[in-house]
């Protein structure tokens, strides 16, 4: 298990790296970002100054070197620079230079100059929890769905799942959220109250701020739609081919009732590729529940994210990216985990 742990991280720092050098290489190049900061009547001197805090007067390689320096937990850092860290713990300390321990710093925002990660800290919570709301609504629907599919194949229940499970699979998350929007929150409002838009605590003038979980209803339906759908389908072709296993037969010779071969026996060994793709799914949700968000006004890493590209704010975007792919690492690794669990003649090695 140990070994199997190292040398996931070890895969998932090499992964990550490839992706700081996309990600500088993408946004690195994209207009002027003092002019970013100070807008269009910055003078020459003011501008010359917030280059060289943001080390844009340096070459090209040295300003990737300064950017994983900024990144990695153990950093190097000047004098002067240090002074600009908030929360860090010096491990080696000379007069001019510093080594020391700390969280990724992702540098500051060219709209708000707060620092990318509290603004994404911020956001975080929001995400997370719209993203495993809609995952348990796809799995609690999905997979049921998908064994009463393969249990009445030919039927018009295994019909009617398989026609859900094209449409859930064909249409793209922000034309559902679009219609959802209209008819539920639009339409249907004076009957149901459910709101078309908002965020997890909202604030009044007279109850302060609230937990307000009926907005999170709308667009967890939203992002979970097309999971359920292609859950629905992973589980039905396996338990298809589990149903055929000798096991299954000599449990049924052994006079065990049909349901117990089927939800106790037949699903369990049919769930390892259901939890590869809900833990792949999961991470996807969380990285790429841009529209979702934006559609319905939610407060998450893709609203803000959005809303950073609207204002060109590129160190928010490159912090969103990098949190995102590190969602991705994270999950393939409980993927795995949660597949050993499940199976124990699966060996972690």
């Amino acid at each position: 298990m140990i070994n199997f742990l190292v040398k996931k991280l070890a895969y998932g720092c090499l992964v990550m790296m490839g992706v700081v050098l996309i990600v500088f290489l993408l946004f690195q190049g994209f207009g002027d970002p003092s002019r970013l900061v100070l807008g269009q009547r910055a003078d020459a001197t003011t501008q010359q100054n917030i280059r060289k805090e943001l080390y844009l007067d340096q070459p090209k390689w040295k300003q990737l070197v300064l950017y994983v320096n900024d990144l990695s937990f153990v950093s190097w850092y000047d004098s002067s620079t240090l002074r600009n860290r908030a929360n860090y713990l010096s491990l080696i300390v000379t007069s001019k230079s510093s080594i020391v321990l700390k969280f990724p710093y992702l540098r500051r925002s060219y709209q708000s100059k707060r620092e990318v990660g509290t603004v994404l800290a911020e956001a975080l919570p929001g995400t997370f929890l719209l993203a495993l709301t809609a995952m348990f609504l796809a799995c609690v629907i999905g997979i049921p769905l998908g064994v009463l599919a393969a249990r009445y194949k030919g039927t018009w229940v295994d019909s009617s799942a398989v026609f859900t499970g094209i449409i859930g699979i064909s249409a793209p998350s922000f034309f559902i959220g679009i219609i959802i929007a209209y008819l539920v929150g639009f339409l249907l409002f004076p009957y149901i109250g459910l709101p078309m838009n908002g965020s997890l605590h909202e604030t009044d003038a007279f109850l302060g701020t609230h937990l307000q979980l009926k907005n999170l209803i709308l667009p967890a339906i939203t992002l979970g739609i097309r999971p359920m759908a292609i859950i629905t389908q992973l589980t039905r072709s396996a338990m298809l081919d589990v149903l055929q296993q000798d096991f299954i037969r000599t449990a049924i010779a052994k006079g065990l009732s049909a349901q117990k071969v089927i939800w106790k026996h037949a699903l369990k060994n049919a769930l390892n590729p259901v939890i590869t793709a809900s833990t792949g799914w999961f991470a996807e949700l969380l990285a790429g529940a841009f529209f979702v968000e934006y559609i319905f006004g939610w407060k998450g890493i893709g609203k803000v994210t959005v809303d950073a590209l609207e204002k060109l704010d590129f160190p928010v975007v490159m912090g969103s990216v990098l949190v995102s792919a590190l969602f991705f690492v994270l999950m393939n690794i409980v993927a795995d985990l949660l597949n050993a669990w499940n199976d124990p003649r699966i060996r972690l090695g």
